[in-house]
């Protein structure tokens, strides 16, 4: 039954889609009454309008009918189903941690006890010297600078 309101849903949903897209606006008739198209009567053709504005009312009421009965069938699904806001149907038995005891000193190998030797400490990159133009464009931004302060202050 979902399955088939599902088709019957999508189905009205293009359907709609193109139905509001083929049919004129009030802006197009109006243009059309002060000579901007080519129409037959003074307030423009109107004959199509009747038929896509029904079609389109009819495809919206198919659209909604079936919007609430999938909605209607959703809600009405079996309680036993878990959900993932009702959570775990039972609860889980809580299960204490166990604190690892620390082997006795007679059962570590005496290879083991021995500790690595330490890393040596990590070299700072060097330093590059700066170089002509970095030095010209930090003296651009201090001019820059102080001319933003002297406008301001004016």
């Amino acid at each position: 039954m979902v399955e088939i309101l599902t088709v019957i849903l999508v189905i009205a949903a293009v359907g709609l889609i193109g139905l509001v897209l083929i049919q004129h606006g009030k802006g197009a008739d109006m243009g059309a009454s002060f000579g901007a198209g080519a129409s037959a009567t003074v307030f423009g053709s109107t004959g199509s309008g009747n038929f896509l504005t029904r079609t389109t009312a009819i495809l919206a009421a198919v659209f909604f009918i079936c919007a609430l009965g999938l909605s209607h069938l959703a809600s009405r699904k079996e309680k036993s189903e878990d959900s993932l806001l009702q959570g775990p149907a039972a609860p889980a038995a809580q299960e204490l941690p166990v604190q690892a005891k620390p082997a006795p000193a007679s059962d570590i190998p005496a290879d083991v006890k021995t500790q690595a030797p330490a890393a040596e400490p990590v070299k700072p990159a060097p330093v590059e010297p700066k170089s002509e133009a970095s030095e010209k464009n930090s003296e651009m931004k201090a001019n820059a600078e102080k001319k933003a302060d002297n406008t301001e202050k004016k």
